[in-house]
């Protein structure tokens, strides 16, 4: 095929642009990772470079050493309970989700009406609204100050737009696969087993992948409910690292920051793979 000078030319100019908006996105990162190995001389210079003239770790060491931040929390302890709060949190999510999203997409009636509209209005609500009576409500019952609390409080909070997520892809998927099964003598649950899971499970794995990385990321609710500084997560010790006086840390944050991007970096990554197939994933006509 013939390519034309003009259609070379404008092949060109969207690789060129595309180029340049993956450096504006990807230059934060970049920054970041320039800051992480510099000096205290270089992190005060008027004129920054982006290559470190003097390469260092101490900021790693530092970052790591739970010297920075106060209550001698580590950024490796830290990180294990944003794991452990996020995971919880996306398993317990997936697990209520999934069927709700189910009879979302395949009943229709007043209750499907009813749910898609709490959705909807669920996310018209600003965080800051509702904080105050949240944590009147969790210290009632004794749940501030704890990693079941927080998990909890993300599970809810999260619980409208996964919904939202899994009950479209439930309905990418057609009536006759299950109406098929069903006149073949297969029972209701062997037909979600057996036909409509599989179908969804590229799409369950964005979902819950998506779950993780909103609750790995969260800080507002983590300020507010919790206190004990054993139970710190990522986001509250990054926080840490502006000291009472104001004075930034900005060697250590950088690297603690970068640190704890890598995970979510990775689980995008992933989701990048899984969301194709996730978007097709029904996508059989009947």
């Amino acid at each position: 095929m013939i390519v034309s000078p003009r259609q070379k030319a404008s092949r060109v100019g969207q690789y060129v642009a595309l180029a340049a908006y993956m450096l504006f996105l990807a230059f934060p990162l970049l920054w970041m990772l320039s800051l992480s190995f510099k000096g205290p001389r270089e992190l005060v210079e008027l004129h920054p470079h982006l290559l470190p003239a003097q390469p260092t770790l101490q900021n790693y060491r530092d970052a790591l050493s739970g010297s920075i931040g106060g209550g001698g929390v580590t950024v490796l302890h830290a990180a294990w309970n944003s794991l452990k709060v996020a995971t919880l949190t996306s398993l317990l999510t997936t697990a209520i989700g999934l069927p709700a999203a189910y009879v979302l997409a395949r009943q229709k009636g007043l209750i499907s009406k009813a749910g898609l509209g709490w959705i909807l209005l669920s996310q018209m609500f600003p965080l800051i609204l509702i904080i105050i009576p949240l944590f009147l409500l969790l210290r009632q019952i004794h749940l501030t100050d704890s990693h079941t609390g927080l998990v909890f409080v993300y599970v809810v909070w999260s619980l409208p737009f996964i919904l939202w997520m899994l009950q479209s892809y439930v309905r990418g998927i057609p009536r006759d696969l299950e109406e098929a099964a069903m006149a073949d003598g297969a029972g209701r649950l062997f037909t979600l087993r057996t036909v409509i899971l599989p179908l969804l499970a590229p799409g369950v794995a964005v979902t819950t992948l998506f779950a993780f990385i909103t609750a790995w990321n969260e800080f507002f609710l983590a300020l507010v409910l919790l206190q004990t500084p054993g139970l710190t997560t990522l986001p509250l010790l990054l926080a840490r690292f502006v000291g009472v006086e104001g004075i930034v840390r900005l060697g250590p944050l950088a690297a603690a920051a970068l640190l704890a991007t890598l995970p979510s970096l990775l689980l995008f990554t992933v989701i990048q793979r899984w969301l194709t197939r996730g978007l097709m994933s029904g996508a059989v006509k009947g």
